[in-house]
């Protein structure tokens, strides 16, 4: 069905790649000025949705259609003709030139220049300035690297990147608050209304269904590539969505059997990293579920890193079963037995460019390997072992891993750890981007972990998934442990919140 005021028509759009059809006959129109949220599993086509609206991909079959300035329906054939057409993308995993400067990003292929034809960097940093400013991120230097933010205030950047950009008819944003906590969760819901008012349509994904309710005018399912449904947002509530999505309800994500808390496995004392944290102290057990929380900046993900040798601490110390430890690398960490899940998965977690095969036994080569020759057959065992066993979907262990959903690739990421037999497994952001039924994967194989007596601890910075699955739960402030929370009924979010807020 096509309407007057549509921005977007999506008609009859398949595409393929080797061994997967991503998305078969899918059509849905758009309206200016909406906010038209689009969900499904991971898998379910989402993300080739929007690289083919965004002329990254081309269509295999039907059309993909934008109302240019004359009222005229047009197709983008790439890239350049989706921005000339006005339309804007925020990925899910930042798409920014690392090595350049915040300001420089914000003008990548437009800098402006001075009457000499020079770059004119007095306006690039001043401009830079007024947008950081808009999007009241005043922490940020304009002249910042973009590699030394960390992924939180990269995705606030990534997102006022927007103010910069010129003639925006259409945004899309995928997965924006995977990494934000709920004060700039609602910064961006309040730029998206302001959008929204002057007339820009916004194309919504996530996973976090609640936020639909919260933002959304319209909503589409997506299931194995296939339209499922368009609904007002008005007419449907979380249960239908997830009962569209998936085929069946799926009822409480967290309820999962915890594991009989026993003796200390890990254990930090006055852990100290200048700058960063301060005298963390703190034990896990075996079988028990910790929980981290803390607001950006905490120093949460710091100090795990520090715990798995990722990066180095100035002073304290970190025990494994009464034993001192002083790591080096993460591999030495691993071989002691401690590994993380790191929070970034795709920058710090895979191998994007390599197969499935090759990056489930990333981190376990010498553990079938002799003189330095891997055993190829033990190698592909094992990659189909874990395939098998976490459910991965992937049309073979040759599939290169960037192709495959994110759901798909923190299995993947789980996976590498598991070939390793851990005794503390440290999960930072188990469930950025990822689906109802991955995530509930994901905590079923922490409750397994759990069960079979190893330490875990979980850092998120969604208070609902820190709170469903922890036994006790640390909060952080300001790089210091302001409680330590061990009674189910003090863990609230509003308790939660109130803490992580504290100026210690």
């Amino acid at each position: 069905m096509v309407y007057a005021n549509d921005i977007l028509r999506i008609e009859h759009v398949t595409k393929r790649f080797p061994g997967v059809l991503a998305l078969n006959n899918v059509s849905f129109n758009v309206q200016q000025g909406e906010v038209h949220a689009i969900v499904g599993e991971n898998g379910a086509g989402k993300s080739t949705l929007i690289k083919l609206i965004m002329g990254v991909y081309s269509v295999d079959n039907g059309r993909i259609l934008i109302k240019n300035e004359d009222g005229q329906f047009e197709m983008p054939h790439n890239t350049i003709d989706a921005k000339r057409m006005g339309l804007y993308a925020n990925y899910q995993h930042v798409n920014f030139a690392d090595d350049l400067s915040v300001g420089e990003n914000y003008f990548l292929g437009r800098l402006p220049k001075n009457r000499l034809g020079l770059v004119d960097w007095h306006k690039v940093y001043s401009q830079s300035r007024m947008i950081l400013d808009k999007f009241q991120l005043f922490d940020v230097d304009e002249r910042m690297q973009m590699s030394k933010l960390s992924p939180v205030l990269r995705e606030m950047v990534t997102i006022s990147a927007i103010l910069a950009a010129e003639q925006v008819k259409m945004v899309i944003f995928d997965e924006p608050t995977a990494q934000l906590e709920d004060s700039k969760v609602e910064q961006l819901f309040n730029f998206i209304r302001i959008l929204k008012t002057k007339g820009i349509s916004i194309i919504y994904i996530t996973h976090r269904l609640e936020e639909i309710f919260s933002i959304c005018d319209r909503v589409t399912v997506l299931k194995d590539g296939n339209y499922v449904t368009t609904k007002e947002v008005k007419d449907v509530n979380s249960d239908i969505l997830i009962s569209l999505m998936i085929g069946r309800e799926i009822g409480d994500i967290y309820n999962f059997q915890h594991g009989t808390v026993g003796n200390e496995i890990l254990r930090v004392e006055s852990l100290t990293c200048r700058g960063k944290y301060y005298d963390i102290s703190f034990k896990v057990n075996s079988g028990e579920i910790l929980g981290f929380f803390g607001l950006t900046g905490s120093g949460r993900s710091e100090v795990m890193r520090a715990i798995s040798a990722v990066d180095q601490y100035d002073s304290g110390d970190i025990y494994l079963k009464g034993k001192k430890l002083k790591c080096r690398t993460p591999m030495e960490a691993m071989r002691a037995g401690i590994g993380l899940i790191p929070e970034d998965r795709q920058r710090e977690g895979l191998a994007l460019g390599l197969s499935v095969k090759h990056n489930i036994n990333l981190n376990s080569y010498d553990l079938i390997s002799m003189y330095g020759i891997v055993n190829t057959s033990k190698e592909k065992t094992r990659a189909n072992e874990y395939i098998k066993k976490m459910s991965i979907k992937t049309p073979s262990t040759d599939q290169v891993v960037k192709n495959l959903s994110g759901g798909n690739q923190q299995k993947i990421v789980i996976s590498k750890l598991l070939l390793r037999d851990l005794e503390v497994f440290i999960f930072d952001e188990p469930t950025i981007g990822i689906d109802v039924k991955s995530k509930q994967e994901i905590y079923q194989i922490i409750g397994r972990l759990a069960k079979e007596g190893k330490a875990i601890i979980v850092v998120s910075s969604y208070l609902p998934e820190v709170i469903g699955i922890s036994d006790k739960i640390i909060v952080m402030s300001s790089g210091r442990i302001v409680d330590i929370i061990t009674d189910r009924k003090e863990m609230t979010e509003e308790n939660i919140l109130k803490l992580s807020s504290l100026n210690v």
